[in-house]
């Protein structure tokens, strides 16, 4: 190790940067659907190497900000699929788009190697910093927090424990401390302290696993998540609307479940331009079924658009409309700037849609039910105001505008930490994949094969309780990094 660390010392700075690119990417086979969940503690330990031989906090934030290129030019490669395949953009412009994304997000890691790097004690302060950066991706514009690290370790690592306390931003903090321990272990810094901090994280990790946050409730049901496998291309063609809706009959009278759950815009149409008697057929075979069907759907209200789950059967009609709206994919920011990228290059449907407000769960199969489309399971601690109310988690999302990348697998390992952090089983009914049942442990109990119409049949359970991070969300994190960083700027 001691030659590596000479090497780093002397190498010029773009041999250096690129091996911070390799290992950048290197990083995302730590994700779904790879889940190597120990090789971002390697791969971090080699950028913290890097880190502590450089000479200057910018040659830190160079170093960072390769890092960040190899990880998220990898790991987020499908929206270019989404820009230029499914939403007509040229595909340079495409490319543009997907380049500038991965340059922001990559300025994240720089600026938490940066900003250690100058604080000083950069082994303690990296994953505090790194935590930080993460949370605040998350809500800045509206949030973007794919391939936050916590979400590596979801959910066979050992560390996967520390969900349901410190939630995913916690856990970014501590993926990069066994990494920092790892090279002190590789480096002779501090072996004993760095020995004891590791089996800490190791031991304490998996005793946590064993601690029973939630209890069952009631008797488990059966359910039915429904996978059209309706292509991107025709999903919204008017031509192909009659076709979308009589599959999804068809598929809803062979479900015979309590609980039927249809993907995310499931039916191509506006609810209000639904004959009544298809919804009336649908609401009757729920009622056969002594249950209750959730399909999505866009609804219009007072000249607005929104994004919606509604609920037929034996329970009182209900609704759930989607809060946290995609930028740029379900609303324009800024529309007097961007609203010519539309107007020319952009041809996507519901681009212009309203924010829901109610974070209420839904009474449906006796169930109550915590319902979130899409990219909302992405935020924990909005997932968590639905609870301890809530007993069973209900994704229904549409993540064919990616075509067969990988990035359906890592939207379900997302609905895996959901599920750590809240001690509750989750039902994943996508159009294309990942359509799964999840246990309250994060674990994948049945798991629909992608790009096939399915229907994924099984039993959920609910449960009553309140983990430690439902409690307080994010604040404990944030106490905690804060106050970590007070101490290593006191101790400087």
């Amino acid at each position: 190790m001691s030659s590596v660390q000479a090497w780093a010392s002397h190498a010029p700075l773009w041999q250096r940067a690129a091996l911070a690119l390799l290992i950048g990417a290197l990083t995302v086979l730590g994700f779904a659907p790879y889940g190597l969940f120990w090789l971002p503690w390697l791969t971090l330990a080699a950028l913290l190497c890097l880190w502590q031989q450089a000479a200057t906090p910018a040659h830190v934030f160079k170093l960072g900000l390769a890092f960040g290129f190899g990880l998220y030019g990898v790991g987020i490669y499908w929206i270019y699929i989404s820009l230029h395949t499914f939403g007509g953009m040229p595909w340079w412009f495409a490319g543009f788009c997907t380049f500038c994304l991965c340059a922001f997000m990559a300025l994240f890691p720089a600026a938490a190697g940066y900003l250690a790097k100058r604080l000083g004690h950069l082994l303690w302060a990296a994953p505090l910093l790194w935590a930080l950066s993460d949370w605040v991706r998350s809500w800045i514009f509206t949030g973007f927090p794919w391939l936050t690290l916590g979400y590596s370790q979801a959910p066979d690592s050992p560390l996967a424990g520390f969900l349901p306390v410190l939630g995913v931003y916690g856990l970014s903090a501590l993926v990069m401390l066994l990494a920092a321990c790892v090279l002190a272990l590789a480096t002779t810094q501090q072996r004993l302290r760095s020995a004891g901090i590791l089996a800490a994280l190791l031991v304490g990790g998996s005793a946590l696993t064993q601690v029973p946050w939630s209890q069952a409730v009631g008797q488990p049901v059966s359910v039915a998540l429904l996978q059209g496998n309706i292509s991107q291309t025709i999903k919204w063609s008017p031509e192909h609307a009659e076709q979308t809706l009589r599959q999804y009959f068809d598929m809803v009278q062979q479900a015979n479940a309590q609980l039927i759950v249809l993907p995310e815009t499931a039916l191509p149409v506006l609810r209000e331009q639904l004959a009544p008697v298809y919804l009336d057929a649908l609401k009757q075979h729920a009622l056969d079924q002594q249950g209750d069907l959730l399909v999505g759907v866009v609804e219009s209200r007072q000249g607005e658009y929104f994004n919606s789950a509604i609920s037929l059967g034996s329970s009182p009609t209900q609704a759930y409309s989607k809060s946290h709206l995609v930028p740029f994919g379900e609303f324009i920011p800024l529309k007097s700037v961007f609203g010519w990228i539309y107007r020319d290059w952009l041809h996507m449907p519901l681009s212009d849609l309203s924010r829901g407000t109610s974070k209420q769960p839904l009474l449906i199969a006796g169930q109550k039910v915590g319902v979130n489309i899409c990219y909302e399971d992405v935020f924990g601690e909005e997932i968590a105001q639905q609870l301890p109310q809530a007993e069973l988690l209900v994704n229904i999302s549409n993540d064919a505008w990616y075509g067969q990348s990988f990035a359906a697998d890592q939207h379900m390992q997302f609905s895996q930490v959901r599920a750590l952090e809240t001690g509750r089983m989750v039902l994943r009914s996508t159009n294309t994949g990942a359509t799964a049942i999840i246990d309250k442990n994060g674990q994948v109990l049945q798991h629909a094969a992608h790009d096939q119409a399915v229907i994924l049949t099984g039993e959920a359970q609910s449960y009553r309780g309140q983990t430690p991070y439902v409690f307080w969300g994010n604040w404990a994190f944030l106490v905690l990094s804060v106050g970590g960083l007070l101490w290593i700027g006191f101790r400087r």
